[in-house]
């Protein structure tokens, strides 16, 4: 059967590729980024980390299993899109309640299928990421080109992402009080949090010291999210007033947020580390962990230097910098997702070093 193309992506650059819509069939821009997974696309596609991004695939065939009920990252969907090689409206499986395509739809989120993915990643990786467009077919590319670049990259993304009001996530006989300074908290995380007995109380990035204090915490959490970390100044802040005063963990964002609060400093990778098999080495025992990743910056490692934090894991593959320490102040971070629901588990033991912080630091264990 012949394929009827009726979309196209056009690059910043200038290519375009044509090929066939699904979800919403609005005119996008964004960031492109490429996910190497090959499971997990309802995660990638509820992660509020990808807010203002569209993720291609390498994986060539997406929406195969649809979409359940219960494996949302987020309340909300704050990602723009997806390319795929190949799109499956059909999914098989029975805890599926809607398509992918459906869901895409109802979230503004646009798709475009039949495209060489391989070639698109290759681009990508050499030349880093960059806006594009998914619209139309029948729209000049011309056109497409210049609302491109009056476009450009977005900033404060974490006013989208970042709850309005305090929640709360309880378990059962708990040990401690966890607050999370919501960046654009993934579920799994608070679910982690609970698993290891931590009530959770999530907050607003825009929390002060004061904020935080009135909850009685044992330890705060900084939480993964969109955008330049330097764009978290209310969180930078938080981290400084808090640093000896609480535990602190950060992953992703947070953990980039950690090291700018300490006087470090972060950059833009050319293209960012995304998907469920990155090598990560623990230089505190020597083992190699496989992780899952998700990040468009990073800590500059050459700048630890008399800023109080210790390296404590370098990526294998090209050595960047992926975890941080301050046993002084009770202090780790992590630029990884030890909590992945769709990826490696090598790194849960993270949550038992931070309720060991907790536990040292003298938490209450009656929270």
């Amino acid at each position: 059967m012949k394929v009827v193309k009726n979309r196209k992506l056009v690059l910043a650059n200038g290519m375009v590729f044509e090929g066939v819509g699904f979800g919403s069939q609005k005119d996008v821009i964004a960031e492109i980024v490429f996910n190497t997974s090959m499971v997990g696309y309802q995660e990638i596609l509820s992660d509020s980390s990808y807010c203002g991004q569209i993720v291609c695939m390498t994986y060539p065939l997406i929406g195969n299993y649809g979409i359940t009920d219960d494996d949302y990252e987020s309340k909300s969907i704050k990602m723009s899109g997806f390319v795929v090689r190949e799109y499956n409206d059909f999914p098989s499986n029975f805890r599926a309640t809607k398509t992918l395509g459906d869901v895409m739809d109802e979230n503004d989120a646009a798709g475009i299928s039949n495209i060489d993915t391989r070639q698109l990643a290759r681009i990508i990786r050499d030349q880093g990421s960059q806006l594009v467009m998914i619209c139309d077919i029948s729209k000049p590319t011309e056109e497409a080109l210049k609302e491109i670049k009056a476009r450009g990259f977005e900033h404060n993304q974490l006013d989208k992402v970042s709850t309005k009001k305090v929640w709360y996530s309880r378990t059962a006989n708990p040990n401690y009080t966890v607050v999370a300074v919501d960046c654009g908290i993934k579920m799994n995380i608070v679910r982690k949090f609970n698993k290891f007995g931590c009530n959770v109380v999530v907050v607003p990035y825009t929390s002060t010291y004061e904020d935080i204090m009135k909850h009685q915490p044992d330890g705060l959490f900084i939480s993964n999210g969109p955008g330049d970390p330097e764009d978290a100044k209310p969180v930078i802040e938080l981290v400084k007033k808090c640093k000896g005063k609480l535990p602190i963990f950060g992953i992703c964002l947070g953990h980039q947020i950690i090291g700018l609060a300490y006087g470090a400093k972060t950059y833009k990778m050319k293209f960012g580390h995304r998907g469920a098999n990155h090598p990560v080495k623990n230089l505190l025992n020597g083992k190699v962990e496989i992780t899952s990743q998700n990040h468009s910056f990073a800590i500059d490692k050459n700048s630890l230097e008399g800023t109080g934090l210790e390296l404590t894991h370098v990526n294998v593959i090209d050595g960047e910098l992926e975890g941080v320490r301050d046993v002084k102040n009770h202090v780790m971070s992590i630029q990884y997702h030890p909590e992945s629901a769709a990826g490696p588990e090598d790194s849960e033991y993270l949550f038992n070093q931070f309720i060991d912080l907790l536990h040292d630091f003298g938490g209450n264990k009656n929270a």
